[in-house]
């Protein structure tokens, strides 16, 4: 999943969340896993809605499902929560924790933000500028949920913004 939601305007939700089942030639089969991918997501009641009919968070919700009715092994995430306004992100962080949770699969997680790798990830890995080399492989040994004022979390998360160089401006 990639920072913009890439849903296709002529689409609607549930035809956007259906893609990789009708590409596999198993929708007429599996068609049930659409309903369950947007109940996942909280967007049973918008599946006959169009892309320009929801909120920026709702398409990244959209994308998500897309995503995960396709029962995948291990998710990859680039900068998904980069462009939503904060209260988005964080609704969108919980909910993220929680369907790890529940479904059980594998995330790699592509962030800038050293406080949301801290939040959602069991592991961060800090890399260096061009060329990109590993600077630290942190561990964050801390039950969820987390909370983002955690002095634990906040000791972390000034380490690695020491580790980038960011340290004095913290």
């Amino acid at each position: 999943m990639f920072q913009d939601p890439t849903l296709f305007p002529w689409r609607s939700v549930w035809d956007n969340v259906a893609l990789g089942l009708e590409a596999q030639g198993i929708l007429k089969s599996q068609r049930q896993r659409v309903d369950g991918a947007l109940d996942l997501v909280g967007l049973a009641s918008f599946r006959n809605a169009y892309p320009h009919q929801l909120s920026g968070g709702m398409a990244q919700r959209v994308a998500l499902a897309r995503a995960l009715v396709n029962d995948p092994k291990i998710l990859i995430l680039d900068e998904l929560l980069g462009k939503p306004d904060s209260l988005t992100r964080i609704t969108m962080q919980a909910e993220l924790v929680s369907l790890w949770q529940r479904k059980g699969f594998t995330t790699l997680l592509v962030t800038h933000d050293a406080e949301e790798a801290l939040v959602l990830a069991n592991r961060v890995i800090v890399f260096s500028d061009r060329p990109a080399r590993v600077k630290a492989d942190i561990q964050v040994d801390w039950p969820y949920p987390r909370h983002r004022g955690d002095p634990y979390l906040a000791d972390l998360r000034r380490q690695i913004l020491g580790l980038l160089g960011l340290d004095a401006t913290w």
